[in-house]
């Protein structure tokens, strides 16, 4: 190993996320290395690149382990890639996805396709998750748009095909009709309606495309991890990201397995924590992908000041007071009783009878249990106190199913069981899709705080708390990663940052928004709210972009229409309200004022969040694009294409002296990241500690400022109430002599006053100080 590969093998300094696909191929990749090695990152960090299913733009529905993806470049491509960020210094981190498998196509999953043709018998039958016996000896597809179109069905050259769906015909059950080949396979189509209640395979969340695959059997994770693990030995994978977690039938023991197989390298997973809540101390894994450090940023740059006047609004808008607690148990009851009926139906099969219990008392009562858990998951032994309170909230809330409570307690505790297993893989998708995908987009009061791994009932933190949980981090899981978007937040860090102004200034948004809601009034009025507050954080967007938002956003909060059954008069008037803001005169000219006023103050905002993230302790990963202003929304919008060519040409003048203004241009931002990042390369014993620096003087709550053991970081924070005041003769009290500017190049000295708030952040609001 040489010894940039084995820098490469370290703990990474800072990754940079890239989505690739067949619009952004390996070989374009390997045209950015370049850029990325300039930027300051030490490793890039790749969305998942074994073979999926045709079309696909994320990877995430793996269908061959055995390959990289063709349309992604293939291996030539990774090649390619790996050879290219080698030349430049850069490490690789590799996104992989252990818990299912693409089976949209079956004709393009040959595991699948084998075990639909063979059934029990097929040799990769124990891959997946399947309940054979509920299904009497059959796979329950979903995929006919009724029970009738079974006579739609017709045989082609020896396969079973519906439309442009491909099936597999068993060996020896050819003949006869269509009808009666479909009733002798491995397999039964069903009406897809029947996947909420009769699904008898473990899929991903509620999605009849992903089938859970069962990486605790040694054979599957070792066939599954082939690829890779080649690929990690070889030296063109350094590091790893493991998806969904939550999914597996026991994460602590793949974790071990792949720490075991890969020479431990540096892994982090795609967990959410609650507020709160930690990492088993026994994973063997750096940490997570930092969602929970998001959130800790969000919530430091936003004025609790604001929350009793946005809680009026929304309370108005809403006709009540909103209930947070109350509407993510009745969202994740829709989920139960509806979408993940069938995971639900599945533990009471698994459970069996318990004495005593009927079967509807124990599937509500499994129900309102997965309902009111707290958390995403337990991990049994850990998190058996998650378990024990959401049992004892239940019993106070619901006395009439003490009795099934308590009979399945006892059940559901015991670690390793098949029933308690099912259990906890089955918590998590209930809490994703009841609180991610609908409570999330059902309450508006200010959606700046409706961010995966965040709670939106909490309005706002501290500076004191934002220390005492950055000490906490550096203490448990220093090299976890950190990170502002990803391709999973609901919205941008910029949109974000700039949706954090209104905490400020309340009375003006309500003010604004009555407005808006009387002249394009919406019948689902908390709806027309979380609508224009994404309009007014990402303005200008393109009228596209708005309506693509708004569908999505209305079917998943799922109030007024939904993904399967859309009100056309609804969304016909959802349109209109998008429309009204390009082309209603007036409409357009407020939005423009209140985002030409407040844009300042969200580039402030964005500035201290992106300098906060980079230099907190931790592993910061920036995603593709956000080292300038990115006003994205959710999936698929923050997937759009990346101008490498404009961010070169900006980072060039930077380099050559240029202290760019902030302004649109977001070449401040870009200056912002490519210094902290290569600080964070090149002297790593910078970024060793973590002691708060104290700030005196008038407008010391409007700084956050922290030593990580050499590099000072300094931030702004509620950057309005700010401007109104000013500085003032806020001063750091920085040990006394000369200390310099990474970002500026400027000098200051601190003396027995401290450093000058004013002085040190006349230029931009952030500052990143060594000893000079």
């Amino acid at each position: 190993m040489t010894e940039d590969g084995d820098r490469r093998r370290e703990v990474p300094a800072a990754t940079y996320r890239l989505q690739v696909h067949a619009g952004f191929r390996l070989q374009d990749a390997a045209d950015v290395a370049g850029y990325l090695a300039d930027l300051g990152v030490t490793h890039a960090y790749s969305s998942p690149l074994l073979r999926s299913a045709e079309g696909s733009n994320h990877g995430y529905d793996t269908v061959d382990h055995a390959h990289i993806d063709e349309a992604r470049g293939g291996q030539e491509g990774f090649d390619r890639f790996v050879e290219a960020l080698h030349e430049h210094g850069p490490g690789l981190v590799l996104d992989l996805v252990p818990n299912h498998m693409g089976v949209a196509d079956a004709a393009a999953a040959p595991w699948w396709w084998d075990v639909l043709q063979h059934g029990r018998d097929s040799a990769h039958a124990d891959a997946f998750d399947i309940d054979w016996d509920f299904g009497g000896g059959k796979v329950r597809l979903p995929v006919l748009g009724s029970a009738d179109d079974v006579e739609k069905l017709e045989v082609v050259d020896g396969e079973l095909h519906y439309y442009d769906n491909r099936f597999p015909i068993a060996p020896g059950t050819d003949g006869g009709s269509p009808q009666e080949v479909h009733a002798r396979q491995h397999y039964e189509l069903v009406d897809w309606r029947r996947a909420d209640s009769d699904l008898n395979y473990r899929r991903f969340f509620a999605i009849n495309t992903l089938a859970g695959l069962r990486a605790e059997d040694p054979a599957v994770f070792d066939a599954t991890h082939d690829l890779v693990l080649r690929l990690v030995r070889d030296g063109a994978v350094d590091g790893l990201r493991i998806d969904h977690p939550d999914g597996l039938a026991d994460p602590k023991g793949y974790l071990d397995r792949l720490a075991e197989a890969s020479g431990n390298r540096w892994t982090v997973v795609e967990k959410i924590l609650e507020p709160g809540e930690d990492l088993p101390d026994s994973w063997a894994t750096a940490g997570t992908t930092g969602y929970d450090a998001l959130s800790e940023v969000d919530q430091v740059l936003i004025d609790p000041a604001g929350e009793a006047a946005l809680t009026a609004l929304d309370t108005e808008l809403t006709g009540h007071p909103v209930d947070y607690e109350k509407l993510v148990h009745d969202c994740k009851r829709e989920v139960t009783d509806g979408m993940l009926g069938s995971e639900v139906a599945r533990l009471v099969r698994v459970i069996g009878e318990l004495p005593g219990i009927d079967g509807a008392q124990q599937t509500e009562a499994l129900a309102e249990l997965l309902a009111t858990f707290p958390v995403y998951r337990s991990y049994l032994p850990d998190g058996r106190e998650h378990l024990d309170a959401t049992v004892a909230a239940v019993r106070d809330r619901r006395p009439d199913l003490v009795k099934a409570v308590d009979a399945l307690h006892p059940v559901l505790a015991q670690a390793g069981t098949e029933a308690a297993t099912r259990f906890e893989q089955t918590s998590g998708p209930v809490m994703a899709k009841g609180v991610e995908d609908s409570a999330y987009y059902r309450w508006a009061r200010f959606v700046a705080l409706n961010e995966v791994g965040g709670d939106p009932a909490h309005f706002g933190t501290t500076v004191e708390e934002f220390h005492a949980a950055q000490a906490r981090r550096l203490e448990r899981r220093p090299r976890s990663m950190t990170t502002l978007s990803t391709h999973d937040t609901k919205r941008s860090e910029d949109v974000r940052a700039r949706l954090a102004v209104l905490a400020e200034q309340p009375a003006e948004w309500g003010q604004l928004v009555r407005r808006l809601l009387a002249e394009h009034p919406l019948a689902d009025r908390p709806l027309a709210h979380l609508v224009w507050q994404n309009l007014v954080a990402a303005w200008p967007l393109s009228r596209e972009r708005a309506h693509a938002y708004v569908e999505k956003a209305a079917r998943e909060a799922g109030t007024s229409t939904t993904w399967t059954n859309p009100d056309e008069a609804f969304e016909e008037q959802l349109h209109g309200l998008v429309d009204a803001a390009f082309d209603d005169e007036a409409t357009h000219a407020a939005i423009e004022d209140l985002v030409g006023r407040i844009a300042p103050f969200g580039w402030s905002n964005s500035l201290s969040q992106k300098l906060l993230q980079l230099t907190m302790p931790g592993v910061p990963d920036v995603y593709q694009g956000t080292e300038l202003w990115d006003f994205s929304l959710v999936d698929p919008d923050n997937r759009r294409p990346v101008d490498y060519d404009l961010r070169r040409r900006l980072l060039t003048s930077l380099d050559g002296g240029e202290v760019p203004p902030v302004d649109a241009t977001g070449a401040a931002k870009l200056l912002v990241v490519s210094r902290a990042l290569r600080a964070r390369r090149d002297h790593p014993d910078w970024f060793t500690g973590y002691e708060p620096v104290a700030v005196d003087g008038p407008a010391a709550d409007h700084l956050i400022a922290f030593d990580r053991g050499g590099a000072v970081t300094v931030a702004t924070r509620l950057p309005a109430g700010l401007a109104a005041a000013g500085w003032g003769d806020t001063a750091l009290q920085l040990p006394n002599g000369a200390w310099r500017d990474l970002l500026t190049g400027d000098r200051f000295v601190s003396d027995a006053a401290g450093l000058r708030a004013g002085e040190l952040l006349a230029r931009l609001p952030v500052a990143l100080l060594v000893r000079d």
